[in-house]
């Protein structure tokens, strides 16, 4: 299974894709982050983030778009932002016919360290070794986006399978 996992944001989006099959090792295929400016037009980060979510799906062709669900912060303005950026990968997977699985930024923390309370460091550090790296991926959204994918993985690999199998027979 080929996952894209999506850390959203409007400042740095970090986008990561990975392949395997739980209990298997993973391979990495690629990873990266979207970089738009505070200053600009919001519609233009959108749209930047979009082009580039959409570029990623039409280069790796992933089974699945992994997300992380946005949850409740002090900063509204950042709650928005991520929400955003979150809504622009969605809407470019569901025009492609992707499934997406949303998680939980605890829930992926959990999966690639065994502990849900990992902070940005140990998320790399597994990222990295779990990934056969020299180093853990940088920026962290990189690594957050690599560890989305991993968590969809190990968690959501047999609900991908089925979503496939939907999916598959639809287009016949």
């Amino acid at each position: 299974m080929r996952v894209l996992g999506v850390d959203p944001g409007l400042t740095r989006c970090g986008l990561g894709v990975v392949e395997g099959h739980p209990g298997r090792p993973l391979t990495l295929v690629a990873y990266g982050v979207v970089r738009t400016s505070a200053h600009s037009d919001l519609g233009d980060r959108l749209l930047a983030v979009q082009t580039e979510v959409e570029r990623w799906l039409d280069l790796h062709r992933p089974d699945v778009l992994a997300v992380e669900r946005v949850f409740s912060q002090h900063n509204v303005t950042t709650v928005m932002g991520t929400a955003q950026a979150s809504a622009v990968a969605i809407v470019a997977a569901a025009r492609r016919g992707i499934p997406v699985a949303l998680h939980t930024p605890s829930e992926v923390k959990a999966a690639v360290t065994g502990s849900g309370r990992a902070d940005k460091n140990q998320v790399g550090a597994m990222v990295a070794r779990l990934l056969r790296l020299v180093e853990a991926p940088t920026p962290a959204d990189a690594a957050d986006a690599l560890a989305l994918a991993i968590c969809q993985v190990w968690r959501g690999g047999s609900q991908a399978r089925l979503a496939q199998a939907v999916a598959a027979a639809a287009r016949r």
